[in-house]
């Protein structure tokens, strides 16, 4: 076996040890929680959501990908709320999960070889037992802020409420993903918004009914993630909009 062949085979090892990710998600959790509590976050347009929460109605929540991992926080589930968020059963997605989990949050993994009935009988089990759905409609893989129609197939299953979400800072930490996920940073400043998504999703939509309504959904999450930068008086970065 080459050194190449044995370095690789060390590696995945690694990235497979229970223990090591065990150790990566409590390290992230502790570093996300602690950059969030020493930062001052101002909180805008989320009364409404707050007030669903506060009286117990499961909702969906929806951000993108790059700003997924403040999830929690931007929800801001009061104590004994219950969210839940799907994510990848994929080893990147393994790990953001149990991250989500850390810090608050409960997910079911989204396997490419499970059914969808399966799944689909797991998010309603929880969306009856009184849970929130967390969506991030461009994960896992993109494209960057390109919604897909996952959230609108659970607000025309559950008939819950949908809420966009999006968190900025002065300053971060990029990921080298696809997305450039941020990672707060600490002892800065940033702004948390939300604004209510309110198209009705028909029980049957055609497909001219559910491409306008992934389009003004995509419209709703890019309108309040640009808020979220503009209020700091930073450009917007979505890539989909030429300069």
């Amino acid at each position: 076996m080459s050194l190449k062949q044995s370095l690789n085979r060390l590696r995945k090892n690694i990235a497979n040890s229970p223990r090591v990710n065990r150790a990566v998600e409590g390290m992230f959790a502790a570093y996300v929680r602690f950059a969030f509590k020493t930062s001052r976050f101002e909180r805008t347009g989320c009364e409404e959501l707050d007030a669903c929460l506060a009286r117990g109605e499961a909702v969906i929540t929806t951000v993108w990908h790059q700003r997924l991992i403040l999830g929690p926080y931007m929800v801001n589930a009061p104590k004994g709320a219950r969210v839940v968020s799907l994510t990848s059963a994929a080893r990147a997605g393994r790990l953001a999960g149990q991250i989500l989990v850390r810090l608050g949050w409960e997910t079911i993994p989204m396997s490419s070889h499970q059914r969808h009935v399966t799944l689909s009988r797991e998010v309603l089990k929880r969306h009856r037992e009184g849970c929130s759905l967390g969506v991030v409609p461009d994960g896992p893989r993109g494209p960057a802020r390109v919604a897909s129609t996952v959230p609108l197939i659970w607000a025309r299953s559950t008939g819950a409420r949908v809420f966009t979400l999006a968190f900025a800072q002065k300053r971060v930490l990029r990921l080298p993903t696809w997305d450039k996920q941020m990672l707060p940073l600490p002892f800065s400043r940033g702004i948390i918004t939300c604004q209510e998504w309110t198209d009705a999703v028909p029980r049957k939509p055609t497909e001219d009914e559910t491409e306008a309504l992934r389009l003004s959904l995509q419209q709703s999450l890019d309108e309040i993630t640009d808020a979220a930068d503009a209020a700091l008086g930073k450009p917007s970065e979505n890539p989909n909009t030429s300069a």
